[in-house]
């Protein structure tokens, strides 16, 4: 038996951006059922929104995102959460780096620190804060 876990974003309305952007960023599919596919519309406003989607690539990258219902009760917040991404070189994270930081706010630079060969954080288009690494192997003191 074995288990996963898979990062599921909640948006108000950008859902399907927000999808399309990682897979752009990621390669793979993307996967979305909105409210009027799956025959789950309250708000006639909202029956294009995302319901529940998906990004998978070849790489193992996973998110999931969907549109909370403006008759639910939202709130991004502050800090509610992190992505790390996570890669075993410099090149790989740098190349996802690049595409995450188009229109992002670069929190903390990519670069060499103390405990890993890369890291950076930034905040994207979509208010997603991802910590951004390169594997290294831990040395406790």
């Amino acid at each position: 038996m074995s288990v996963s876990t898979v990062t599921h974003l909640n948006f108000r309305g950008d859902a399907g951006a927000a999808l399309g952007f990682y897979r752009s960023v990621f390669g793979g599919d993307a996967v979305v059922i909105t409210y009027k596919d799956a025959g789950n519309v309250h708000d006639p406003a909202e029956a294009d929104q995302v319901m529940w989607g998906q990004v998978a690539a070849p790489s193992g990258f996973r998110v999931m995102a969907y549109d909370v219902p403006s008759h639910t009760p939202w709130d991004q917040g502050q800090n509610a959460f992190f992505v790390s991404l996570r890669g075993d070189t410099a090149e790989e994270v740098t190349a996802y780096w690049e595409k995450l930081a188009d229109g992002a706010t670069v929190l903390q630079p990519l670069a060499p620190a103390q405990w890993a060969p890369l890291y950076g954080m930034l905040k994207d288009r979509f208010g997603v804060t991802w910590v951004v690494d390169v594997v290294s192997e831990y040395a406790s003191a």
